[in-house]
């Protein structure tokens, strides 16, 4: 947490935080021509912000794209509003509601470090023995390339024939299309018919799990993208990730899931 408030400490990186705020998925030219700074000073102040984990970064071709990254802010969130009355720390509540809030318009970024290994996280990730217990649902498919797969979220089954498998590189790289919009998963869900019509009508997006071993944890990047400009899926799953791998976390660090929220 240290790393999270010096890098917040210095009003350059602010700003750097500001610009991606912004416009997210930003590569190093694109953040200079916006700030009165040097190259060689922009990327030492994003090199801060990233070993924070404030800020992660993810390779199209030649491009390195910067991405804001919320985890940190939940972590600092979750530890201190457990102690303090919410108006004490109600700019972190804002500064967390705002990285949550604008992190692209089709696309959503987050990433985390578990401790744990990446054959373990593989595991969390696709056996239903452990999704059941974080995510409340399991997958029905072989894991394999261009498989079908299934959703069994409780009662409801989501079945589609363009919901498949894209990749799977055990254990480091998992991806796969985004659950089909079915009035049974409307329904189980209390999803209005008129937000389930606008969700259909939406071109189906994908994740991506990126598991990067570093010494006694792992590095775990979720990659939700393919989303339409002003995306209502994409706004709603940029608020259900990060609660989503704080209880993976949880699970794969304490044997435990996530205790569920106090309805007080």
């Amino acid at each position: 947490m240290g790393d999270v408030f010096k890098a917040l400490a210095d009003p350059h990186r602010r700003r750097l935080l500001d610009s991606l705020n912004e416009h997210n998925g930003q590569n190093l030219r694109d953040l200079c021509s916006g700030l009165n700074m040097a190259r060689q000073s922009v990327s030492k102040h994003l090199a801060v912000l990233e070993a924070a984990n404030l800020v992660t970064t993810l390779r199209q071709g030649r491009e390195k794209l910067h991405f804001l990254n919320a985890e940190p802010i939940n972590a600092i969130a979750e530890r201190w509003i457990q102690q303090y009355h919410r108006h004490r720390v109600r700019t972190l509540a804002d500064l967390k509601t705002a990285l949550e809030a604008t992190m692209g318009d089709t696309e959503f970024v987050y990433t985390t470090y578990i401790k744990t290994t990446p054959e373990r996280l593989w595991q969390a990730l696709t056996d239903p023995t452990f999704t059941r217990r974080y995510w409340g649902l399991e997958f029905v498919t072989d894991w394999t390339p261009g498989a079908p797969m299934s959703w069994k979220d409780g009662d409801v089954t989501l079945s589609d024939a363009e919901q498949v498998v894209l990749a799977a590189e055990p254990p480091h790289r998992l991806s796969y299309t985004w659950h089909a919009v079915t009035p049974e998963w409307a329904a189980a869900h209390n999803i209005s018919d008129e937000l389930r019509d606008t969700l259909a009508s939406e071109r189906r997006s994908k994740v991506t799990f990126e598991i990067e071993p570093l010494g006694a944890t792992v590095k775990l990047t979720v990659i939700h993208d393919d989303f339409e400009p002003g995306s209502t899926m994409r706004e709603m799953v940029s608020t259900g990730w990060p609660e989503l791998i704080s209880g993976l976390k949880t699970l794969l660090e304490t044997g435990q899931p996530l205790p569920a929220a106090d309805a007080t």
